[in-house]
């Protein structure tokens, strides 16, 4: 069978660095070609070459070819792939959040109502059709399972349910016959991760091509009919089905042994209380909590997990002001204002947002000024005086910065490079070491892994745990993904229907954790039950 698509020998450089060196890839139709690799080695770049993003345009263009059905094409531009066949569903969101879903779903692809000046006027005068446009969107939306109504609104809508969003808008072009996934499951949890590698694989059956991008080895394992292994810049490693195993897929990807050894889980019973949490209740769309009370021990790593929807990321969200809250927080015995972020912050308390370009970044700004602002704002940190005023100090910001690049491994040219022009897992460390300099002594870190390599993810949590062992910092880890919590955690409460559903320790069976969390999924697969959901 003729390839549908042939990436021959592509190179790309951004600001003197090389980030792709003669890659080259073929895929034929309906095979499911996954894409692995820490972040920074070139995946993104790869199938925004492919998807003709302006970035690469500006920057410079790239080197080498793109066949597609057997013809040398140029792809100049989203507009161009789609007319090609090829879709994208992008590792960050591409909504507008003043749309509704349907129009988001819908747009430059609106259904109109022609008239007799419609010719004469090359349909300017059309009027949009309201009912077909919601009729193809909630097509679209049933395929991805997706039942909330297709006229709400994009803005407040939970990260998960935004991701879904994505996927049925790409879904919704039926000329597609190549779709590109750039980590679509990095904020689903196992069971909705699940939904999605099925909906992937039944486009396979249909016989469109996919090219799969993830950081979860067992997804990998699962759906690839052939794994592509990039390595700075490089193709290091081209699998088939069943001839390679995760641990040696991780180890192609960073070179070096990448499995995190298993941690020392101790018991706070007599500990002091760090933080009392009565009866919060959080307004979040698509994540209320309604009436979680729970007890933070001073010194622990407490993982709170659940499934999409479940409330578990309203928690930090609401502490920290961001949404409508109420309820009573003590924090270290002393009533804290849930309502005001800056006087939450000023307690020490630091939040690492799950969503990093609309809450944890400034993507036009450099690295230093993302990694300082906070603690400059809040702690007076990185600030002398001078005339009566205050200034950045730059020789304390230089060394400060420096340190946690290098602690953090952020791949960039120096701390003077723009946050928006770091690949996804490198902007998310970058809001890590943001939060990390504000030196807290409590750390709420929500999806800290989102879009991170395996290499990389293995040094964020080593570093959690170093912070936590030598500083005594409390740490709450709120994440989706049971095999993180378990790795790093002392204790793991879960998150159901909004409320405290049970707290486990983090060698508890992963059987006990499902049932737990089946509070509001009654109907799980005997399997998903059962908890066998190691690699």
């Amino acid at each position: 069978m003729d390839d549908i698509l042939f990436l021959d020998n592509i190179s790309k450089s951004y600001f003197g660095n090389v980030v792709l060196k003669n890659v080259s890839l073929r895929i034929k139709p309906g095979e499911i070609v996954s894409l692995v690799g820490e972040n920074g080695a070139g995946k993104s770049t790869l199938m925004n070459i492919l998807f003709g993003m302006e970035v690469i345009k500006n920057s410079g263009g790239f080197e080498g070819k793109i066949y597609f059905k057997g013809k040398n094409v140029n792809i100049d531009s989203p507009k161009s792939a789609l007319k090609w066949g090829i879709g994208m569903i992008h590792q960050e969101f591409m909504l507008i959040d003043d749309f509704s879903i349907a129009e988001n779903i819908k747009l430059n692809k609106e259904n109109t109502i022609k008239g007799i000046l419609t010719k004469p006027f090359r349909g300017l005068l059309d009027v949009l059709d309201k009912k077909a446009i919601g009729a193809d969107a909630r097509k679209a939306l049933d395929t991805v399972g997706l039942s909330v109504d297709e006229w709400t609104k994009i803005a407040g809508l939970s990260v998960g349910t935004m991701q879904f969003i994505e996927i049925a808008k790409a879904l919704e072009n039926t000329k597609t016959e190549l779709m590109i996934f750039d980590e679509p499951s990095s904020v689903l949890t196992e069971s909705e991760a699940g939904a999605l590698l099925d909906i992937i694989q039944k486009l396979s059956q249909k016989g469109i091509a996919c090219i799969f991008i993830s950081h979860r080895m067992d997804e990998i394992l699962r759906i690839s009919d052939t794994i592509v292994v990039l390595r700075d810049g490089e193709v290091v490693g081209n699998f088939k089905r069943g001839g390679v195993t995760a641990i040696e897929l991780a180890n192609r990807m960073v070179g070096r042994d990448a499995v995190a050894e298993k941690h020392e889980i101790r018991n706070f019973d007599n500990s002091p209380v760090m933080m009392s949490i009565h009866d919060l209740e959080v307004d979040m769309p698509g994540e209320f909590v309604k009436g979680f009370s729970i007890d933070i021990k001073e010194g622990e790593i407490l993982g709170i997990g659940g499934l999409a929807g479940s409330g578990k990321l309203g928690i930090p969200n609401g502490l920290l002001g961001l949404y409508e809250t109420r309820g009573k927080v003590e924090y270290k015995g002393k009533p804290l204002n849930i309502g005001d972020t800056r006087e939450v912050l000023s307690r020490h308390i630091a939040f690492v947002s799950e969503d990093r370009k609309r809450v944890g970044l400034m993507l036009d700004e450099t690295i230093e000024m993302n990694c300082i602002l906070s603690s400059a704002i809040i702690n007076n940190r990185f600030l002398k005086k001078y005339l009566g005023g205050r200034f950045i100090n730059k020789k304390e910001t230089k060394k400060a910065v420096e340190k946690i690049i290098k602690t953090l491994d952020i791949r960039c040219t120096n701390m003077n490079q723009k946050v928006g022009s770091l690949s996804g897992g490198n902007q998310q460390k970058v809001c890590m070491a943001s939060m990390l300099l504000q030196e807290p002594e409590m750390l709420f870190a929500s999806e800290p892994s989102r879009g991170i390599d395996i290499g990389a993810k293995v040094l964020i949590l080593d570093y959690l745990m170093k912070l936590n062992r030598e500083k005594n910092l409390t740490i709450v880890l709120i994440s989706s993904e049971l095999h993180e919590l378990c790795s790093v955690c002392d204790r793991i409460a879960i998150v159901s229907e909004g409320k405290l559903a049970g707290i486990l320790s983090a060698d508890a069976p992963f059987r006990e954790f499902g049932l737990l969390m089946t509070n509001i999924r009654k109907n799980m697969s005997a399997e998903q039950i059962k908890g066998d959901m190691t690699i």
